[in-house]
């Protein structure tokens, strides 16, 4: 294990910050000492290594550093006093008070990887919805053009020849762990990154120090109000990737950033001084455009319009409205960094389908059934548009399954049930991470939602709390012209109940359900413990 003196590291910090428009680095009288590696929970905590006392919404890291003292920690991190704290400090430890234990973290964990954000042309995507997909465009159209990339989104970490998973309800990982992965691209002689960057992972300094080049939005709409406190809160939070997109400008790199021109998200961002825009639009008059849209089951076509009003035909396996937008944001993103319009092209359709997003899951049936990771009030209703128009027959029904997550934004319940109730023809209520709240109180407040859009229980609308047992109920409604939607958990592999990740994968869940069904048997048990043996989908 490498190990790195704390002063160095500060040296580093200081001389990466001088002459640009970051802040110097916190002062530090304390004795210099020779860390492991940073990490924020006591069961991390080797001898040698610094402790983090991060403080979160719901958590905070103090209380744990005498135990990290314990275990052997030699540099402690901490925004209190030792004194305040009550902690004896044993010879040999250093104790650094500091603002902000996140910040700190995040520029540590650059200078001890040798800022490698700034040997690479890091693209950050941004949004509520979309993010995955139009990351995995964006890397497809750089891989056409010839360029190593390297991308860390939802789904995988690619690191040249290399895949990873990212985790858990992860998208952007930890400040220490974005810095070794960006290492790695630049050891493995990656020339550009591409990070999807989440609202938690900009508000909790994870990509703080990175050095982004240019920065894409997808679309900023009700999300995480449970996380930031406010929706002005939430919004500022996304605002950040595109203050340190000018900054980058500003410090003689590229800095563009890509707006939505229909999104609400555009007024704040365009405002942001010193950053270059690129637009899109389905709307509006804007960079990048699309007209002559047509919507077919399987693909989309539209002609793109280019800056210089050259008009590209493109057709697409990305199917709706919302992927349009998400296209025209990933070629925007890719024309600013110079790559030509045919591998813009190229790029674009070469996607044929991106893990959990929209994503067919057929075993024989007689109707569509798709696995979406929609888990948000926009994201329900755009994958609602986008399905309808995947039906053929005109007497299709959309049949949707969803839940809404515990502790996590409470309003989007009802919501989401407002929007299934007037959009769907047929919901199914059920679980995705309750977490420690109630389950059955989540699908109570669902269900008020259903009905107050003149949803009828047991009729338009169903309760059904164990998730593989919905699935199925809803796969007995289906008729040969149906399509039946899956939203919110995707690609993730866990589903929470109390403090507990349960093994859970929507799509093998799915096609369980599928085979259960044509062969006349019921729904099995896949291990969650909502599962209710004496369940029968014709009561």
């Amino acid at each position: 294990m490498s190990q790195k003196s704390l002063l160095e590291l500060i040296q580093a910090w200081q001389t990466a910050v001088a002459g640009t428009g970051h802040p110097a680095p916190p002062p530090f009288h304390g004795r210099d000492v020779t860390i492991t590696h940073l990490v924020e929970h006591t069961d991390e905590v080797t001898p040698g290594c610094a402790f983090v006392a991060r403080v979160r919404q719901n958590s905070d890291g103090h209380p744990f550093i005498p135990r990290a003292i314990e275990l052997g920690a030699s540099l402690i991190l901490a925004e209190r006093s030792a004194k305040s704290l009550e902690v004896v400090l044993p010879e040999g430890i250093t104790y650094w008070q500091v603002p902000d234990t996140a910040y700190t973290q995040a520029w540590l964990a650059a200078a001890w990887h040798d800022f490698p954000g700034r040997q690479l042309v890091t693209i950050g995507v941004t949004g509520t919805d979309g993010k995955t997909t139009t990351c995995n465009l964006l890397y497809e159209i750089l891989q056409t053009a010839g360029l190593r990339v390297g991308l860390i989104s939802t789904i995988k970490a690619v690191l040249g020849d290399i895949e990873e998973p990212t985790g858990l309800h992860v998208t952007t990982p930890e400040a220490p762990a974005v810095q070794e992965y960006l290492r790695r691209m630049v050891d493995a002689g990656l020339t550009h990154c591409i990070l999807e960057t989440t609202s938690i992972g900009l508000a909790q300094h994870r990509v703080t120090a990175v050095g982004f080049a240019a920065g894409l939005v997808t679309n900023i709409t009700h999300e995480h109000i449970n996380d930031h406190g406010s929706d002005e809160a939430y919004v500022a939070a996304k605002a950040r990737l595109f203050e340190m997109v000018a900054a980058h400008h500003q410090e003689g790199g590229l800095g563009w950033g890509i707006l939505n021109k229909d999104d609400r998200s555009y007024e704040r961002l365009s405002r942001i001084p010193g950053l270059k825009a690129l637009t899109y639009s389905l709307e509006k008059p804007a960079d990048f455009t699309a007209r002559a849209i047509e919507f077919d089951p399987d693909q989309t076509r539209f002609e793109l319009v280019l800056p210089d009003d050259a008009v590209m035909p493109i057709e697409s396996h990305l199917v709706g409205q919302f992927n349009v937008y998400n296209l025209l944001c990933a070629a925007a993103g890719a024309f600013c960094l110079g790559i030509d319009p045919e591998a813009i092209r190229e790029g674009l359709q070469a996607v044929s389908a991106v893990s959990g997003r929209m994503e067919r899951i057929h075993e024989g049936q007689p109707f569509l059934t798709i696995v979406d990771f929609a888990h948000t009030p926009n994201a329900l209703e755009k994958a609602v548009e986008a399905a309808r128009s995947m039906i053929a027959d005109v007497n299709g029904r959309v049949i949707v399954v969803f839940g809404s997550a515990g502790k996590r934004d409470v309003e989007k319940r009802r919501m989401m049930a407002e929007i299934a109730a007037a959009r769907a023809d047929l919901s199914v209520l059920t679980a995705e991470d309750p977490r420690t709240e109630s389950l059955d109180g989540i699908l109570e407040m669902m269900a008020a939602g259903a009905t107050s859009k003149g949803g009828r229980e047991f009729s338009t609308f169903w309760r059904i709390p164990d998730r593989g047992q919905a699935i199925y109920f809803a796969l007995t409604l289906a008729r040969p012209q149906d399509l039946v939607l899956i939203c919110g958990k995707g690609h993730e592999q866990s589903m929470c109940f109390g403090t507990i990740e349960y093994t859970w994968d929507d799509r093998e869940a799915t096609r369980r359900a599928l085979q259960a069904l044509l062969r006349g048997e019921p729904m099995p048990d896949l291990g969650l413990p909502s599962f209710d043996p004496t369940f029968d989908p014709g009561s």
